[in-house]
């Protein structure tokens, strides 16, 4: 059913998600991850693996927790489109399969292999890192409470204090070319662990500038 609108506009977010469907290399993700993916047995069958794919980088896209990326899927029909929802038929994976998705992409160390592969991608599509690179950080939100399935608070968040407001989750730090906006390197961390000392990790080796904010004070030494 496409509704009785007369007017409609394609929104920015849906222009970005029809790029990201042509430039993120989806089956060579989906192969790195299968072997650590669980497999249908006698119990619930996994949600597919793209699908959960899709479904974890909308949060870093959009910077969305577990819990606000189940409430945006059934909120939008752009982001379910993107993620192959059909709320006619199935529901949205809820926050207790994306926390369990996520931590499998972290114990088994998969981010920095993902992330190696979307380049590589895109190098062979004739778009290059250059030599400059932005360092930024950003707080992605969890959950608090511990009204959940598991009734506790996930083991690797972490709360810290921006201006006078408290906040609980995980950081994201990432390392961005500053011609292509192409993110180059990604490092996630508790929300406490400051950003100066993940610095060295967001750098290529062969920058001659580098950009950050007032958090990055200080560094010139780490850079040389």
């Amino acid at each position: 059913m496409t509704g009785f609108e007369r007017y409609t506009k394609k929104t920015k977010r849906a222009l970005f998600l029809e790029e990201m469907e042509q430039v993120v290399p989806w089956a060579e993700l989906c192969a790195l991850i299968e072997p650590h993916y669980p497999q249908a047995g006698d119990g619930r069958p996994p949600v597919g693996l793209q699908r959960m794919l899709r479904i974890y980088f909308l949060q870093q896209w959009f910077n969305l927790s577990d819990p606000g990326v189940e409430e945006a899927l059934y909120d939008s029909a752009v982001l379910r489109q993107f993620v192959g929802i059909d709320l006619g038929q199935e529901p949205a994976p809820d926050e207790t399969t994306v926390l369990n998705f996520r931590h499998v992409l972290e114990q088994q160390q998969l981010g920095g292999k993902m992330l190696e592969a979307v380049n590589l991608h895109l190098q062979k599509k004739g778009i290059r890192i250059t030599t400059g690179t932005i360092v930024d950080a950003t707080i992605i939100h969890a959950p608090s409470s511990t009204k959940n399935r598991e009734e506790k608070r996930d083991p690797e968040m972490h709360q810290t204090r921006k201006g006078q407001q408290w906040y609980f989750g995980m950081k994201a730090h990432v390392g961005v070319d500053s011609k292509t906006k192409i993110i180059h390197s990604a490092v996630v961390t508790a929300a406490n662990v400051a950003v100066a000392t993940v610095l060295p990790e967001l750098l290529h080796g062969a920058e001659t500038r580098v950009w950050g904010d007032q958090r990055y004070v200080g560094q010139s030494e780490v850079i040389h």
